[in-house]
């Protein structure tokens, strides 16, 4: 019986390869080379003795041992990115490294106004960010890729804890000199399904749209398109149609340059909760505790 064990390293290489399918993207996210990442492989799986990855020109599959092995390697290296943040936790909090995952719906309109006095305040604290849809952000902090998520609530997040940042109001915005002349606060009664432009799948924001909407036809018949507030907001403007934003990305000046009108959603769930979530029982809680407290502030 073999009483080879794999190397943290070859581990992360295993990963990387699953999650990008190609090896030159792979090598590019673990900073090493193409051929330093495929001999890792190699030199795994001949200890091993068993095949986990197939080779091709054009296709990279995994085997299913290959695929289950995988998944236990996401455990591991969360374990041991757990056992560094035990480590790094007991000496002076917010110092050090943390890698934190914002989604698009908020990294443009609040980090500027955060970030400096942050740095300032913490200047020991080196906060790597990564901006991703909600979906990618959560499994991100679930495979180890981030230590903690800003994101808004409701979104499906798995086992999780988290803390809360602020609410954040939903308006609907609209051209200016709509002949419908929206009131002061806006009914969902009065969103025209065929007119509503949402952004794509992935985005919590779409969700917290339509929940606060309590329409069902607006799922079938909305526009589900924009990549991005910013590009929403330019289709608006363009006469295209209406769109939701919360007021975060409206107090950072959104509308600015454009013909684009915004009055709150008169809705019971017109709001948006901004949180901080991060793995349960992550022995860095109370750092992360302390980091929201912080954006509270902020």
């Amino acid at each position: 019986m073999s009483t080879y064990l794999p190397t943290l390293k070859q581990l992360q290489y295993l990963v990387a390869l699953h999650e990008h399918g190609h090896f030159g993207r792979a090598a590019d996210s673990c900073f090493v080379s193409q051929s330093t990442l495929s001999a890792g492989l190699r030199e795994l799986e001949s200890l091993l003795g068993v095949t986990l990855v197939e080779r091709s020109r054009r296709v990279v599959r995994f085997t299913p041992l290959g695929n289950a092995v995988v998944e236990k390697a996401h455990r591991l290296l969360r374990e041991a990115e757990e056992l560094s943040e035990l480590v790094q936790s007991a000496g002076k909090p917010l110092s050090g490294e943390l890698r934190m995952s914002v989604i698009p719906t908020i990294a443009p309109f609040l980090l500027p106004r955060i970030l400096p006095r942050l740095r300032k305040d913490k200047p020991q604290l080196k906060l790597f960010l990564r901006e991703e849809t909600s979906a990618d952000a959560i499994e991100s902090l679930h495979h180890g890729r981030a230590d903690c998520v800003l994101l808004a609530l409701p979104f499906a997040t798995g086992d999780v804890e988290s803390a809360k940042i602020g609410d954040d109001p939903l308006y609907v915005a609209f051209p200016k000199g709509d002949p419908r002349d929206p009131p002061a606060e806006v009914p969902p009664s009065m969103i025209d399904e065929g007119r509503l432009l949402l952004l794509e799948d992935g985005h919590c924001l779409k969700e917290h749209a339509l929940a606060a909407c309590n329409r069902p036809e607006l799922r079938a018949s909305a526009t589900m398109i924009g990549t991005s507030l910013h590009t929403l907001v330019q289709m608006v403007d363009n006469g295209l149609g209406l769109t939701i934003v919360p007021k975060m990305a409206l107090d950072a000046g959104i509308l600015t340059g454009t013909d684009v009108v915004a009055r709150p959603l008169k809705s019971r769930n017109a709001t948006r909760e901004i949180a901080l979530v991060w793995r349960k029982n992550s022995p860095r809680g109370d750092e992360f505790r302390m980091l929201a407290e912080e954006l509270k502030d902020h």
